[in-house]
């Protein structure tokens, strides 16, 4: 059908043509089909369909765990409302008291002490299926940044923070990623932010780097990640930081340039 594999993502595939653009991208089973022209859309599932059984679910409103809402303006919320809700039911916390923060700017996690969580494999899965709702939900990547830190050896402590996580989805749950379409004519504008602790690992002393880079006005990528070395200044840390996020910005650079997208 002419597809070429992305270099930057073996899951998606690209077909130019003309001046024309269809993308697919395949998870397993299940596929997300766009392109330029309803038209040329049509013509590849009905391609597919030669090929194998097809089930056209029509314009995409779930997709892996992921909610699509798609708004008057034109643009997409993307949210995990009911994949958080399923998760506050398995940890027993859908009735729990919702809080304004996911984590305390106090806060101090160690991975010493003697209050050891008894069932470390709940830590292990809620924490795991927190770090899947920071895809849309990026107001909580530091604090699950955290709380990741000790799934080895969980501690009732930890499990608290976990627990306060829960409580600050709870009352946000239909927060989401809105991605607006441009006002304005391309190319567009790739702007990322960096920055970094300095030392706050108190088991450690690594700093912890964050990061965010907008396409237009639009949030595309963000992160929190401890170092791997110690930095022996703030100014040392921040510069890891500006490396890592450029690092970022250059994969999206050439996403964007195999799409055929200005910036």
């Amino acid at each position: 059908m002419g597809f070429v594999k992305s270099k930057c993502d073996p899951s998606l595939l690209v077909h130019h043509q003309q001046g024309a653009c269809t993308y697919v991208l395949v998870y397993v089973d299940d596929i997300l089909i766009t392109g330029s022209t309803p038209h040329l859309i049509k013509d590849l599932i009905d391609k597919l369909n030669v090929k194998f059984a097809l089930k056209q679910l029509g314009e995409v409103d779930y997709f892996l765990g992921i909610q699509v809402h798609h708004k008057p303006s034109g643009g997409l919320l993307l949210h995990q409302s009911k994949y958080i809700k399923d998760l506050l039911n398995k940890t027993k916390m859908e009735n729990c008291k919702p809080i304004g923060s996911p984590m305390v700017n106090t806060c101090r996690l160690s991975k010493f002490g003697t209050d050891t969580m008894q069932d470390a494999s709940l830590y292990r899965s809620t924490v795991g299926a927190l770090q899947y709702a920071t895809l849309t939900r990026p107001d909580i990547a530091y604090s699950v940044n955290k709380v990741c830190q000790f799934m080895p050896h969980p501690l009732e402590s930890h499990w608290k923070a976990v627990k306060r996580i829960l409580r600050y989805l709870k009352g946000t749950i239909h927060y989401g990623l809105l991605l607006q379409p441009s006002s304005s004519s391309p190319p567009f504008s790739l702007r990322a932010y960096s920055d970094a602790d300095w030392a706050t690992d108190q088991d450690d002393r690594r700093s912890t780097s964050g990061s965010c880079i907008f396409f237009g006005s639009n949030l595309i990528s963000w992160g929190s990640k401890k170092q791997q070395l110690v930095a022996r200044s703030s100014t040392e840390a921040e510069y890891r930081s500006m490396a890592n996020t450029t690092a970022e910005l250059l994969w999206i650079q050439s996403l964007l340039q195999e799409l055929q997208v200005p910036f």
